[in-house]
């Protein structure tokens, strides 16, 4: 029997909060990106967050009429995405009897994997979320209108972010040099420890990140050496800050070419170079996939998000985990990841706020590397 693997991209909104509410709901095809099914609905009036559930509850009924065995949820709801995914507790009881009935739902599927995703990588969702609440107020949208244009302008953003009394800084670094940058060549699992030059960046990145801030919460880092090293040069520099490693922050496995430069996977992959490059969801062979690393990487931050929610965290990882946290937080496309160079030992810093809101403030800075 085949399996139908399908991707659920779910949104809820209300005007008001509590007001006039709808939610959205779309089935794509995993892979082709194919829409195989949409639902979208008003509620009335009531929460954000019921509503958001609402476009929870009916993706997944909407999959499971597709005969769907695998679905990956996508939300921008970061509370949906933490409670269905255990990691934060239901304490709004309004809220239990919908993430009850959605729990359910998931049992009836082989695998289901909840992500957070920006709010504009969730467009269709929110279009038919908004699409609902117009048509509840009244407001004609012709039918063969795509529902993302039929949305109202929304409320003027505000340039200045809100108080960082609430927010988790991350300050992102990656590892130093080591023979396997300098040379261009793949290095994703393999422990390679740092050169002679990546020991020097290592110290200069970890004056950098003191400099940004003295008054760190943690260093955390990914498992492999080269990321471990970078790590401890930074803890030492700010003194009692002790070093935790973070398994999710590793490198992506690039299985077959793993030591091989572009120009010799070129060679002998040229095909399924193509393909890797086009989408984020094909892996190298006997590799994984970015969309793999994403997931993981996401499920990192969450983690460090609930631990420190008003804290400075130093991230210590490779090139590919941080070319996919930037990408999210800066709502890119996957194009960003082939057009953003990291170097060795570069810094970023990013905040992030209990409301799903990011402020990214530097991209791999290199001045303390000169």
């Amino acid at each position: 029997m085949t399996e139908l693997r399908v991707v659920v991209e779910a949104d809820g909104g209300s005007r008001g909060n509590p007001g006039p509410a709808g939610y959205g709901a779309v089935v794509l095809e995993e892979g082709t990106g194919q829409v195989l099914l949409e639902r979208y609905a008003s509620l009335g009036t009531t929460t954000n967050n019921v509503a958001e559930y609402s476009g929870l509850i009916a993706g997944l009924r909407a999959a499971a009429e597709l005969g769907a065995t695998r679905v990956d949820v996508r939300m921008d709801s970061k509370l949906v995405v933490e409670q269905m995914s255990g990691r934060w507790q239901i304490k709004n009881p309004g809220l239990r009897p919908l993430a009850a009935e959605a729990a359910k739902l998931v049992d009836g599927f082989t695998t289901v994997t909840f992500d957070w995703i920006p709010r504009e990588r969730n467009k269709l969702a929110d279009a038919l979320a908004n699409r609902a609440m117009d048509e509840a107020a009244g407001k004609k949208v012709p039918a063969d209108t795509p529902a993302f244009e039929s949305r109202e302008p929304k409320a003027p953003k505000n340039w200045a972010p809100p108080s960082l009394d609430t927010a988790t800084r991350l300050i992102l670094v990656r590892h130093g040099e080591t023979a396997m940058t300098s040379q261009g060549r793949y290095s994703g699992r393999g422990d390679v420890p740092l050169s002679e030059q990546g020991e020097a960046q290592a110290m200069a990145a970890a004056g950098r990140v003191a400099g940004i801030s003295r008054d760190v919460a943690a260093v955390v880092s990914s498992p492999l050496l080269r990321c471990m090293r970078t790590a401890e040069f930074i803890a030492a520099e700010l003194g009692n800050v002790k070093v935790t490693v973070l398994p999710e922050l590793i490198e992506c496995d690039f299985g077959d070419w793993e030591g091989l430069t572009f120009a010799e996977v070129r060679e002998r992959w040229p095909d399924e170079l193509d393909r890797w490059l086009d989408s984020t969801s094909v892996a190298p062979p006997g590799g994984e996939s970015f969309q793999v690393v994403a997931k993981r990487v996401r499920g990192a931050l969450a983690t460090l998000q609930s631990a420190y929610p008003s804290g400075t965290v130093v991230v210590v990882s490779h090139v590919s985990p941080i070319k996919l946290i930037l990408r999210d937080a800066l709502a890119a496309s996957d194009a960003f990841l082939h057009r953003l160079f990291l170097d060795a030992a570069g810094v970023s810093t990013m905040d992030m706020w209990p409301d799903g809101g990011i402020a990214v403030r530097s991209v791999n800075e290199t001045a303390h590397l000169r």
